[in-house]
């Protein structure tokens, strides 16, 4: 009988399991505050347990050391990202893809801005990345950066982009960090009333139209 099956016809072995993912879940969350917050190095597993007033002991039931909790939150975030990405399909004209990806980035950190800012405004989480056992880099359907990559070296085989533009990192990094630039402006300066900030989602997509303009290549009058 599969794991599945046993849960299927134990009701309280399926009531524990769901209680450990919900656990499991907690730990991660705290465990995401704490990182933002404090920094991977000067977070403790003490800490993350006292932070959801659970014993060290329940934390370690979970999770090995701070190395598996950090890894699997790695995982889980990337492969969100990524998912958000994939959700968008196969849009045949590669210029179109590359904004749809725009605006899914930006939708995906300003609605999950603590995972943001955890992946892409703490530094050991990339560091910690390239570890990670559950996501396969350069795979598109697992990393981002690479869905966004693929899409921009197609239409540079294209000729789509302006001449000036021949390396796909270089210009996915140029689109990629002119929208970080705007999400991490608004996560940390979003209390901020010294200056009238606009909408945030408004103002990415704009930013998505102005730098596809600005890179793209001129269509023969």
């Amino acid at each position: 009988m599969s794991a599945s099956d046993s849960l299927a016809t134990n009701p309280s072995l399926a009531r524990r399991e769901r209680q450990r993912e919900e656990t499991r879940a907690l730990i991660l969350e705290a465990a995401r505050e704490l990182f933002v917050e404090k920094g991977v190095a000067a977070t403790t597993m003490r800490a993350i347990a006292a932070r959801i007033a659970y014993t060290p002991t329940a934390i370690y039931h979970h999770f090995r050391d701070k190395e598996a909790l950090l890894d699997e939150l790695c995982t889980n975030d990337f492969l969100a990202l990524a998912g958000a990405f994939s959700r968008i399909g196969r849009i045949e004209d590669p210029i179109e893809r590359i904004r749809r990806i725009g605006i899914a980035y930006v939708d995906f950190a300003l609605d999950n801005k603590s995972q943001y800012q955890f992946l892409f405004m703490t530094s050991s989480s990339h560091s910690h990345a390239n570890g990670m056992t559950g996501v396969e880099k350069h795979n598109p359907e697992q990393d981002a950066y690479a869905f966004l990559r693929a899409s921009v070296e197609e239409a540079l085989k294209r000729g789509l982009f302006r001449r000036e533009f021949q390396d796909a990192d270089q210009l996915a990094q140029i689109l990629w960090g002119g929208l970080h630039g705007i999400v991490a402006l608004h996560i940390i300066k979003e209390q901020d009333d010294w200056i009238q900030w606009a909408e945030p989602r408004a103002t990415a997509r704009l930013a998505v139209d102005v730098l596809l303009r600005g890179t793209r290549r001129a269509e023969p009058a």
